[in-house]
């Protein structure tokens, strides 16, 4: 118990000083302001969050940088955060959620197993796979880019 009393003498000795107004007052400086230092004077505006576009259709032009000329592959996302399409092969869906800040996350993804050539076959589970891997989505000249560490798709609008 004395020990303890004597701790806490200790530490009531050490805090005064810490706690006496006139000191702290002469020891604490004014901050230059912002102009002062040379910076800017004016807040800058953020940049007005995108609105992803449920309910549109979108075919495949790219996947992870190289065009798609010869296989076709689709994703809608419907107002119920449905994504559904076609992957080359058979058709998909799952549970996508536009997030804030452009991001998107996708479910585990439901599949048809019909039966393709092996080159198609890769061709549906690189697009799956990137499309279950997105984490961020844009729209950069009318397309849609889904980016994740999976790989990146870019969709055209179709119709």
């Amino acid at each position: 118990m004395i020990r303890r009393l004597g701790l806490a003498a200790v530490l009531a000795v050490l805090a005064v000083p810490m706690l006496m107004p006139g000191e702290a007052a002469a020891q604490r400086q004014r901050m230059p302001s912002r102009t002062e230092l040379g910076g800017q004077t004016e807040i800058p505006q953020a940049q007005q969050e995108k609105t992803f576009p449920l309910g549109a259709s979108w075919s495949l032009v790219q996947l992870n940088g190289k065009p798609v000329y010869d296989r076709r592959a689709t994703l809608i996302i419907d107002k119920n955060l449905r994504g559904t399409g076609f992957g080359g092969c058979n058709t998909f869906s799952a549970a996508a959620y536009p997030l804030r800040q452009q991001g998107l996350a996708v479910g585990p993804i439901a599949l048809t197993k019909r039966s393709c050539d092996k080159a198609m076959l890769d061709f549906e589970r690189a697009f799956l796979t990137a499309l279950r891997g997105t984490r961020n989505w844009d729209i950069v000249n009318g397309r849609l880019v889904l980016k994740g560490a999976a790989g990146e798709l870019t969709l055209s609008r179709s119709l």
